[in-house]
């Protein structure tokens, strides 16, 4: 079930009319990405919710578009030579590579900071 968002739907105006269609702007709005420069990312490890402790890398904080986090996390995982994923808008690299993913993105141009 969708979160209700009645923020977004304050200012609507409702009318009796049977036939109209209320159109939000959020359906055809897409993210745009910051630049890298722009970008504060962090790098941390989690091993608790993995599966038998193992070791996880997650990168969060991108704000962009879901094609942009694909590509950048396409390119971590191959600079690492490990798998990965994608979930809830974070980078999951599978391992503990910390100082070396802080590394690629900071010659990327991006600000990442290790925590």
């Amino acid at each position: 079930m969708a979160a209700n968002k009645w923020k977004d739907r304050k200012d609507i105006v409702y009318s009796t009319n049977p036939d109209y269609k209320y159109e939000s702007n959020e359906e055809n709005k897409e993210k745009e990405t910051l630049h890298p420069s722009k970008q504060k990312l962090k790098v941390y490890m989690d091993v608790r919710a993995r599966k038998k402790g193992k070791q996880a890398t997650l990168i969060n904080g991108f704000v962009g578009s879901e094609e942009d986090l694909k590509e950048l996390a396409k390119l971590l995982k191959t600079k690492c030579a490990v798998g990965g994923s994608i979930k809830d808008n974070e980078i999951i690299i599978q391992g503990d590579f910390r100082d070396k993913i802080v590394e690629i993105l900071t010659s990327q141009g991006y600000k990442a900071t290790k925590l």
